[in-house]
């Protein structure tokens, strides 16, 4: 069996870890000589040094919550953290959580996890500068981002997804590439980096990021701001009805205008996509495949006219 094709088969084989499939990747980068894929390979293996590394797939938009405390014994127990009470400078890496480990980190966290969202403690010292100004009279005693549990799913997935088109589209343009000797392709290397630009950093839509430029055959009839539409569309995905009440009540409570200004999903959409992977990893809801996942964010920047 071919290089390419193997790797294709491990990307499809969910019981086979990323972080093999990665491994086997890097094989590839040696014969292909792209010291990008090369790159991307090894920091999906070790790890991010720095968050201005971080692909836009690694970046998570979540919630804050925390335990407060107040006069005569009063409290409040996992109580939401509005940003807006916080200095500006801060909403912005509060409201993301920066995914730099190891994939095989996440893929532990996964296997570990009982279908839990999971946190990221605030630092102590925010705690303390800012925590009586969240909640009138009450003090916050510790906070934390949840980062829920789907995400970190949909994480891993993009991580599969892409290999799995980078290979594809690699095989295509030369089925011997993944058989050449150490930086001796069979394709040449201005092809190498177009396919590796267009399907591991370019237009391979994702659940975490959001990206509207989804490359797909199938076709959205998503029309703007026609919920009736995208109800119909992300129905024929296998959506089901009660997810899409609770879609509708969170399109409603974003700000649109920020969703288009960004194009970005705004925070409740984001959390709802969220429990849609969490659920469907449960067996709640049938199993959402990577090609769903894109759909229902493609559907959702039609919905929103983001193009």
């Amino acid at each position: 069996m071919s290089l390419l094709r193997d790797i294709q088969d491990a990307a499809i084989n969910s019981g086979i870890e990323i972080s093999t499939v990665l491994r086997k990747c890097k094989v590839l980068s040696a014969r292909l000589g792209n010291s990008e894929f090369k790159r991307w390979v090894d920091q999906e293996l070790n790890g991010y040094e720095s968050i201005d590394d971080l692909p836009s797939y690694r970046i998570l938009t979540v919630q804050s919550k925390g335990h407060f405390s107040g006069p005569f014994g009063s409290g409040i127990k996992n109580g939401d953290i509005p940003l807006i009470c916080l200095p500006k400078e801060l909403r912005e890496s509060l409201s993301k959580a920066y995914c730099t480990q190891p994939i095989s980190a996440y893929e532990a966290l996964i296997k570990s996890s009982k279908g839990d969202n999971f946190q990221e403690q605030w630092p102590p010292d925010l705690v303390a500068l800012y925590g009586g100004e969240i909640y009138q009279n009450m003090s916050c005693m510790t906070a934390w981002k949840t980062i829920p549990y789907g995400l970190i799913v949909a994480l891993i997935d993009t991580v599969r997804n892409r290999v799995l088109n980078f290979v594809i589209e690699l095989e295509s343009e030369s089925p011997d590439a993944g058989e050449s000797p150490i930086n001796k392709p069979s394709i040449s290397r201005d092809k190498i980096a177009h396919v590796f630009n267009t399907t591991i950093y370019g237009n391979v839509g994702n659940i975490a990021d959001g990206s509207s430029n989804i490359n797909q055959t199938a076709t959205l009839n998503v029309h703007k701001d026609d919920l009736s539409s995208l109800r119909t569309e992300l129905g024929k995905l296998g959506i089901p009805q009660a997810e899409l009440d609770e879609l509708e009540i969170s399109i409603k409570a974003d700000d649109k205008k920020e969703v288009i200004k960004n194009k970005n999903l705004g925070l409740q959409v984001t959390n709802w996509l969220g429990g849609l992977f969490t659920k469907s990893a449960k067996g709640v809801i049938p199993v959402l495949q990577g090609l769903t996942a894109n759909m229902i964010t493609k559907a959702l920047f039609l919905y929103y006219g983001i193009e």
